[in-house]
């Protein structure tokens, strides 16, 4: 059945829904719980602009138009709180970090963090991404050449080294499988806690709990162990994000700075999304640039013109339209963050004719709005050139892998960055190719949407081009 919002130009006309609830909508629990992104794409490919669905209580609003994604987001962002249960589900993990507060709070923490991420400061942190790259790109030369690479395990270790230089100012981890595996945890947990009317309090005997609370330590003990470290040392010079936290201050309360458990937090978000997200995209970039030889060759031809042996730098990478073009068509097809948490009408929100009532849950979901047909041909492929220089425009909110509107990624910047540089230096030096027969990977939508099966790539050295003489 339909529901009826108010349009001032129709006051009976009504939001499409989707397919009919049984037991209160039950029935599309369980559906989203095994396949939250096939059933939203369904539900676009019946009402392409806008759907309604009801589970138990609840009415879910999914905006896929980024005309008014963009309306809402954007326009009326004041608005909008977070699904309280998405926060309080985020809140295990992340804790009162700027990824889960609201209001004055989370103003306060944007305010404080901003500076740390503006683009002028993001290239300051070029040298140590590319430091990180070399030394996971030397071991990965020393390998048997017929022996093929997990390319989640090899991301996830440059930009676990990246975001550990960047925040602290050293390396300190020598194996990084338990921290990946302790965010894994974490990020599977927390999707699957989203379909669930409750979660058990973390005292329980339960495994599952069990499991959750020691991943937690483990990240626990890895942020203060570094914070420790810091804080015994001279840091007065240092340029890390670390101390940019320590001396961060509310402009508008230049004596306040961030409480002990407030650094602890930020640093934890920071840390998680920082690196987890990228190794995500890279992961299936280098998946897709592998399994597309016309694309890789291009990316080849004008790291080698452009580069000519030297390590790229944020000026070089500007140089290099196709690599650019195809880290975004990557992140159109599989965007790290596929699912934007669900909004709660905290006032009436216009979208397009219709007036939602205060209350009202809007859903957004990037993987889908980023392969409709109207705004993408051909929207399964990959197909780079859609985002070169001259190409035809793309409309705004069609393409919004790091969000929109308030709640952008703060560190959209700083990812770009890295993925320019470690995509840069991998194809300057290795041939990436995707192994006879293998089958595409399908994805495993956690907190990030990951491959479910492995990208094992066979990596080939190329010869070395000499930098050339005083360049």
């Amino acid at each position: 059945m339909d529901t009826t919002y108010s349009s001032p130009t129709h006051p009976m006309q009504t939001i499409p829904s989707g397919p009919a609830g049984r037991l209160w909508g039950l029935n599309h629990l369980r559906t989203m719980r095994a396949d939250y992104l096939g059933f939203v794409g369904r539900l676009q490919s019946q009402h392409p602009d806008i759907a309604h669905v009801q589970v138990l209580n609840e009415h879910i609003v999914h905006v896929f138009h980024p005309d008014w994604v963009r309306e809402v987001l954007v326009d009326q962002a004041d608005a909008l709180i977070r699904w309280e249960r998405a926060t309080e589900i985020f809140s295990v993990a992340m804790g009162q970090s700027v990824l889960v507060t609201e209001g004055a709070s989370w103003q306060r923490q944007r305010r404080m963090l901003q500076p740390g991420f503006t683009p002028k400061r993001v290239t300051g942190y070029a040298a140590l991404m590319t430091s990180a790259a070399q030394d996971a790109l030397a071991n990965l030369a020393q390998r048997p050449a017929e022996q093929s690479v997990d390319m989640d395990a090899l991301m996830t270790t440059m930009t676990l080294d990246v975001i550990l230089r960047a925040l602290f100012g050293a390396h300190q981890v020598t194996d990084a499988r338990p921290i990946a595996e302790a965010i894994q945890t974490l990020s599977h947990s927390g999707i699957e806690e989203m379909f669930k009317p409750f979660s058990w309090p973390h005292w329980m005997p339960l495994p599952s709990v069990r499991q959750v609370r020691h991943a937690k330590q483990t990240l626990d003990r890895v942020i203060q162990q570094h914070i420790q470290a810091q804080s015994a040392a001279q840091q007065q010079e240092s340029e890390d994000l670390l101390t940019m936290l320590r001396q961060a201050r509310d402009p508008e309360h230049p004596d306040q700075g961030l409480s002990a458990q407030e650094l602890h937090d930020q640093t934890m978000v920071m840390f998680q999304a920082g690196h987890e997200t990228t190794a995500t995209a890279m992961t299936w970039w280098s998946g897709l640039v592998a399994s597309h030889p016309d694309v890789a060759q291009r990316i080849h031809a004008e790291i080698d013109a452009v580069l000519q042996g030297e390590t790229p730098t944020p000026a070089t990478l500007q140089q290099l339209p196709w690599l650019q073009a195809s880290l975004k068509e990557a992140m159109r097809l599989y965007p790290p963050a596929a699912v934007l948490m669900t909004r709660r009408a905290i006032k009436d929100v216009k979208v397009g004719p219709w007036t939602l009532p205060k209350g009202q849950l809007i859903a957004f979901t990037p993987y889908v709005i980023q392969r409709d047909p109207r705004w993408f041909e051909s929207p399964d492929a990959f197909k780079p050139e859609r985002f070169l220089p001259g190409a035809p425009d793309i409309p705004r909110g069609a393409w919004m892998p790091f969000g929109t509107g308030p709640r952008v990624c703060i560190a959209q910047h700083f990812a770009m960055l890295e993925m320019g540089l470690i995509g840069a230096m991998l194809m300057q030096r290795f041939s990436l190719a995707w192994p006879e027969g293998a089958a595409w990977p399908e994805g495993d939508l956690a907190v990030t949407l990951r491959p479910a099966q492995a990208i094992r790539l066979r990596l080939h050295q190329r010869a070395a081009i000499a930098p050339t003489q005083g360049g």
